[in-house]
């Protein structure tokens, strides 16, 4: 018997539980109240999953029963700042470059010393508990702790991007009267901008020790204090808990408001833990042997979730940042390490763009490598691509040990080596980013589907599910319900699948919004029989398994000239795997029988493809305006719309390239890298109106 034979073995046996996992039933039909409609829940569980720790009703309870329980375990690690310098690049452009060390660790034990600490100090500054904390702050370890501790005294805590603009800022602290504000040394320059435009501040804590002379003037209106003489003062003047109740608001959460002004979702310390019990139940084996890297802001309460989840379990928590992440990160000093070099870690949570980041920076190299690497490359990719997809004849057993051990590896070690598990959420994942970390990290990848709104549940893919492009059954939180949107064509009826606008209901249905009884109503109802839900606006269809997959977008439907209706949010997703876009945003307009779009390039791509061509130019925004540019990226807009089966008047006729990337920091995308239409049609109104009158 050869190795093959083994191989094959293995193969066929993939295949059958593989055949056996794609027709069980991961959701079933379940009979709701609530307007009429498909509605469908977890297979595994009669009624939706509210705790499963027994006992623990808060996410106070759940960090200190952890503690108690992991006491000499590690929890929190940071990477130590060794140097900070100022590069330039060839057009005189300045970077900040940083080279850090190894991570230094704080055990479960001194993580809850620190908490129960900054509790005790948040009330000797004067912090009562009827008033609101604000964190407003890049992901740290201080983030957690600062939550923590106001958690301890049944403090409100109010969370904002670190990346939000002025007025939005303003507004977020203004409506909920926060009184104290906790940040890092950068989001407290932001403050100071704004100081007399706010109502109710009365203390701000620095995470950093060394506060700017200029920020603690009385003119401001505030007391400055560091963060670690808040944990001082609290640690000599000790102050008992105030635990909160399950019903208590925990957080309220202000989204990155792609249009106008953000709203505050208010979020229980009941509905947080439903969301993070159920995904307990779906990701295996969590537990104390693994190594979480945190990146992702805590103000999205996709990370928020997936850190209290952590922390529960025993695991360890290594903090990092999106310019520090890999060894070729845009802040990493050439040279030295990056954040999951060092971490090794087994789980993250990423959202698809970083994901596509990490895809295009792997075929960038293998491509510039070129020659017998690149074939090799190729040839391994496509044959487990074959496998992956359930092909008898692709690599299996020890022909993929091989191409894991002379190939892959060296990918994965761009993410530490060691990832088991990655989640996806904030956005649609598209297939070949799907396939590329199934085959790379060799890790499965778990779509998780869900709103601020309903605390990141809603839906989550399942460990054996190979699929592509579909979110997978209702989380064990969570009944998922269509109902029908007849404007948009979409009916629970429809044969095959039935389709319609998506409700979530559970226990980790928020509250609602924050001074916001209009818009609440508007998005929330509670049923007959006491279960609240929340009317997403997504449309979607559930797969005869169970499984849900989003097909639409109602307030992204665009009704054109003659009557053809658009979906600006499906299109863009269909188009965006094109590998000269790096984004791309759809316009519409009921004026017009057809589309336009903005499309923002990828550099590497186009510039590869400049130099095949022999074009001659000085520099990318050049590049950007040749008709043969225009030319070419379009026809790969075309080419893959058809591999979408869009329709002609879906697909842009006219497209403006752009050279400049979409970042938050520009406010033309969301913290979360959603697109802000409005932002971007006011920014680049005359580039659209030049399409259309061409």
């Amino acid at each position: 018997m050869t190795p093959y034979f083994f191989g094959a073995i293995l193969a066929v046996t993939f295949i059958l539980r593989n055949s056996n996992a794609s027709k069980r039933r991961r959701g079933i039909p379940v009979d709701t109240a609530c307007d009429p409609g498909f509605a469908v829940r977890n297979q595994r569980f009669t009624s939706p999953v509210q705790t499963s720790w027994e006992g623990v009703t808060t996410l106070a309870e759940l960090f200190e029963e952890a503690c108690k329980k992991y006491s000499e375990r590690l929890l929190f690690g940071t990477r130590k700042l060794i140097l900070r310098v100022v590069e330039k690049s060839e057009d005189g452009r300045s970077f900040e470059k940083v080279e850090l060390g190894d991570y230094e660790w704080l055990s479960y034990a001194d993580a809850f010393e620190a908490v129960s600490s900054f509790a005790s100090g948040l009330a000797r500054l004067g912090h009562a508990r009827e008033e609101r904390v604000a964190i407003f702050a890049d992901t740290r370890q201080e983030w957690f702790i600062a939550l923590q501790g106001c958690f301890r005294r049944n403090v409100t805590v109010v969370t904002m991007y670190a990346s939000l603009g002025e007025e939005a800022l303003c507004h977020s602290l203004n409506e909920t009267e926060v009184t104290t504000v906790i940040c890092g040394k950068k989001e407290l320059s932001t403050l100071v901008r704004i100081s007399g435009q706010l109502d109710s501040v009365k203390r701000v804590i620095c995470m950093d020790d060394d506060i700017p002379s200029d920020t603690s003037s009385i003119e401001h209106g505030w007391t400055i204090t560091s963060f670690a003489d808040v944990e001082s003062l609290g640690r000599e003047n000790p102050v008992g808990a105030d635990l909160p109740l399950s019903a208590d608001v925990a957080v309220i959460m202000y989204t990155s408001g792609s249009t106008g002004l953000p709203k505050g979702v208010m979020m229980t310390h009941g509905n947080v833990l439903a969301t993070v019990s159920a995904v307990l139940t779906i990701v295996p084996n969590l537990g104390s042997k693994d190594i979480y890297l945190a990146y992702l802001p805590m103000a999205h309460i996709l990370e928020l979730a997936a850190e209290n989840l952590m922390a529960a379990v025993g695991s360890a928590i290594g903090y990092g940042s999106p310019l520090t992440l890999t060894d070729t990160s845009n802040k990493i000093k050439k040279g030295t390490k990056g954040d999951a070099t060092v971490l090794t870690p087994t789980l993250m949570a990423a959202v698809p763009a970083i994901l596509d980041r990490v895809r295009d920076g792997v075929f960038k190299k293998v491509n510039a490598t070129g020659g017998l690497a690149k074939k090799l490359f190729d040839l391994a990719y496509s044959r487990r691509l074959l496998a992956v997809n359930g092909s008898w004849f692709g690599a299996w057993g020890l022909e993929k040990a091989l191409w894991d051990f002379l190939v892959f590896k060296k990918v994965r070690a761009i993410l530490g080596g060691r990832i088991r598990f990655i989640l996806s959420g904030g956005a649609p994942l598209s297939a070949d980013t799907q396939r590329f970390i199934n085959i790379c990290f060799g890790a499965p990848i778990g779509q998780g589907y869900g709103l601020t709104e309903t605390c990141a549940g809603g839906t989550f893919s399942d460990v054996d599910d190979t699929s592509v492009g579909r979110v997978g059954p209702p989380l064990p939180c969570s009944f998922v319900k269509l109902i029908d949107w007849p404007e948009g064509g979409y009916l629970t009826n429809d044969s095959p699948m039935p389709r319609g606008e998506i409700l979530i209901g559970g226990p980790n249905v928020t509250l609602g919004y924050f001074k916001n009884e209009d818009k609440t109503k508007e998005s929330y109802k509670i049923d007959e029989r006491g279960m609240r839900w929340f009317y997403t606006g997504d449309v979607g269809r559930f797969h005869a398994d169970g499984c849900l997959e989003i097909i639409d977008r109602k307030k992204d439907i665009v009704k054109l000239q003659h009557g053809e209706y658009v979906s600006l949010g499906k299109v863009e997703a269909a188009l965006i795997v094109s590998s000269f876009v790096d984004n791309i945003m759809l316009h519409a307009d009921p004026f017009h029988s057809y589309c336009v779009a903005l499309v923002v390039v990828s550099h590497y791509t186009l510039e590869d493809w400049a130099k095949k061509q022999g074009i001659v130019y000085t520099d990318i925004s050049e590049l950007c305006t040749k008709e043969e540019t225009v030319k070419e990226v379009h026809a790969s807009l075309l080419e893959e719309g058809k591999k979408a089966r869009l329709e002609k008047f879906e697909i842009p006729a006219k497209i403006k390239l752009l050279s400049e990337p979409w970042t938050p920091e520009s406010g033309l995308v969301t913290a979360a890298l959603k697109l802000k239409r409005e932002a971007i049609k006011k920014l680049f109104h005359a580039e659209l109106l030049e399409l259309y009158a061409s």
